[in-house]
């Protein structure tokens, strides 16, 4: 029986996946499994050669689409949990069982893994100033309209419950980054409790990182999901 499925939602991970995947905890009841969105350089082929399940989308979905593919297929192994985890080693996927931990004990129903603890930590770790302060605003906006404490909405490492993805009508959600943010506003309208656990901040040539453009079309985005959900729940 398959416990937890980690998935790995890839765009040009050649370089990292491998790593990743070597530092993920073995186990006999743990599941990883990899969609490729259409990536132009040899993750495909690394990845098959790590033993895990690979999945191909041959026109990239973007970001939500591939994460859409990656709960679709982790659902048919029937888990407990399922694990969303970013393959570009930003994340120390060895963290994965604390977190499964907690939705074992049912502290809560979703586990973040932030990268948040200090703002001298998230710098020295190579986190650009420009992403550290629109992290922390968006963080502190969602926060305030959503009655949570969290530290950090915007990180590429999630645990999840299984009736979770199955009660979160997720296919509904943007194919773009800020599927993330969906994820969590209507887990909240459904009724889920998140939790966080501290990550080290790992940025390096290798991780993948959206430009300032795209970074400043998703917190534009992220701004009125935030404000859609206060909406509805006030007026719901």
């Amino acid at each position: 029986m398959i416990k937890t499925v980690v998935v790995l939602p890839a765009y040009n991970a050649a370089k990292t996946v491998t790593k990743v995947v070597s530092e993920i905890p073995a186990s006999k009841d743990l599941q990883v499994l990899l969609v490729d969105d259409a990536s132009s350089d040899e993750t495909v082929s690394v990845a098959k050669k790590l033993g895990i399940k690979v999945f191909v989308h041959e026109q990239n979905k973007g970001y939500g689409g591939n994460q859409k593919t990656c709960y679709d297929k982790a659902l048919e192994f029937n888990p407990k949990f399922v694990v969303m985890l970013h393959p570009d080693y930003q994340y120390d996927p060895k963290l994965i069982p604390l977190m499964i931990e907690m939705l074992e004990i049912n502290l809560c129903d979703v586990v973040l893994g932030s990268r948040i603890r200090s703002r001298k930590e998230a710098l020295a770790g190579g986190m650009p100033l420009y992403k550290y302060i629109s992290n922390r605003f968006l963080t502190l906006f969602q926060n305030l309209f959503s009655g949570q404490n969290l530290s950090e909405w915007h990180t590429g490492m999630r645990a999840f419950k299984s009736e979770v993805l199955k009660e979160v009508d997720y296919h509904r959600h943007s194919d773009d980054f800020v599927f993330d943010s969906q994820m969590l506003f209507n887990s909240l309208l459904k009724g889920f409790r998140i939790g966080e656990i501290q990550v080290p901040v790992r940025y390096f040539p290798e991780a993948s990182s959206i430009n300032f453009i795209r970074s400043c079309t998703y917190g534009l985005l992220t701004v009125a999901e935030t404000i859609k959900y206060a909406w509805f729940k006030l007026f719901k």
